[in-house]
């Protein structure tokens, strides 16, 4: 079973959805920044004692730790899918989808829960700004994956839509691999009947 992978930067609605879709494939849902606050701490206590780096290094861990795992929901963080590394490990047994805000969606959603535990944001003088930029810089790496817009709508019809394009997508690698293995056996019918002519 493939995996799942949301990504998409923060306030877009990717551990909400996650746990929608984990409900209705029932699958396990996992959240790598949950994972790591877990095992490591607060991320503003990582950030504070080892950096970004040290964040983005646990990030990588945890990619190879679930590129093993199958029958999964995983949300990630708004870098995560954006580290080649972590890519490079999940996209191939993953189906994955970008969740995407305008930016003051974004902003309404994130100061309303705070900014204490979102480091990005913590030191900035305008946040709101803040978030603008960073989601401009990040809109090209999103645009790498299947992308799904939030803004407006609730978390069952984003998960509904998820689903109908995961099973187009998974549809249409069947029936790729369909023509193959067709296109295969074809050819080696034809060699077995020239191989099998008497030769003079």
């Amino acid at each position: 079973m493939s995996n799942v992978v949301l990504t998409g930067f923060m306030g877009t609605g990717k551990s909400t959805i996650g746990r929608a879709l984990a409900r209705e494939l029932g699958y396990e849902f996992i959240d790598t920044d949950a994972m790591i606050v877990d095992r490591y701490g607060t991320i503003a206590q990582i950030f504070e004692q080892g950096g970004e780096d040290a964040f983005r290094q646990h990030e990588r861990n945890t990619a190879v730790e679930l590129a093993g795992r199958s029958g999964c929901v995983i949300s990630t963080g708004g870098r995560f899918m954006l580290d080649d590394h972590n890519a490079a490990a999940l996209v191939p047994t993953s189906d994955v989808f970008a969740l995407l805000a305008e930016p003051e969606e974004i902003a309404r959603r994130v100061l309303k829960d705070g900014i204490a535990s979102r480091p990005l944001l913590a030191d900035a003088p305008d946040p709101v700004q803040r978030i603008k930029d960073l989601v401009e810089q990040r809109r090209a790496g999103y645009a790498r994956f299947a992308t799904v817009s939030t803004d407006g709508r609730s978390p069952d019809d984003i998960a509904a839509e998820i689903l109908a394009r995961r099973r187009r997508q998974n549809a249409g690698r069947t029936r790729g691999f369909t023509a193959v293995a067709v296109a295969a056996v074809a050819v080696a019918a034809v060699l077995v009947v020239v191989f099998a002519r008497p030769r003079r």
